[in-house]
């Protein structure tokens, strides 16, 4: 009997310090304050970063997307070798262009200038051709 009580006393013992041991565990109001700022302003700058690199994707996308419509423009100007103006049509029409014909330095060569604009950004291109006879 007196075993039995022994043994109850130290596992009631046991418990009651893993219970005591418990109640301090966790965290303060300062420190989960302090994680929550951290992961705050890690947020942010992931946010802007983000951002910034999307509005660079779309300038990237833009100047690709005028490139190619210059160059298509050029060589239609080849064939045609008069200034003109206008607008693309979709999905293109924000895009516009404007091509100008001029005789260079050399006789018998016109040089074709294109310039193809959306909002602020402009890409001109320019290209030598032969005058036809």
């Amino acid at each position: 009997m007196k075993d039995s009580k022994l043994i109850i006393t130290k596992i009631l013992n046991f418990q009651f310090s893993i219970f005591n041991s418990l109640r301090g565990a966790g965290f303060t109001l300062l420190e989960v304050m302090i994680s929550l700022a951290i992961i705050g302003g890690l947020l942010v700058t992931l946010i802007y970063t983000l951002n910034y690199h999307i509005s660079v994707i779309e300038k990237h996308e833009a100047v690709t997307i005028a490139s190619l419509l210059a160059r298509e423009k050029i060589t239609e100007g080849r064939k045609l070798l008069e200034n003109k103006k206008g607008a693309f049509p979709e999905p293109y029409s924000a895009y516009s262009y404007e091509t100008s014909i001029r005789e260079s330095s050399s006789p018998g060569i016109s040089e074709i200038s294109v310039a193809v604009k959306r909002d602020r950004d402009e890409v001109r291109f320019s290209a030598l051709v032969m005058n036809p006879k």
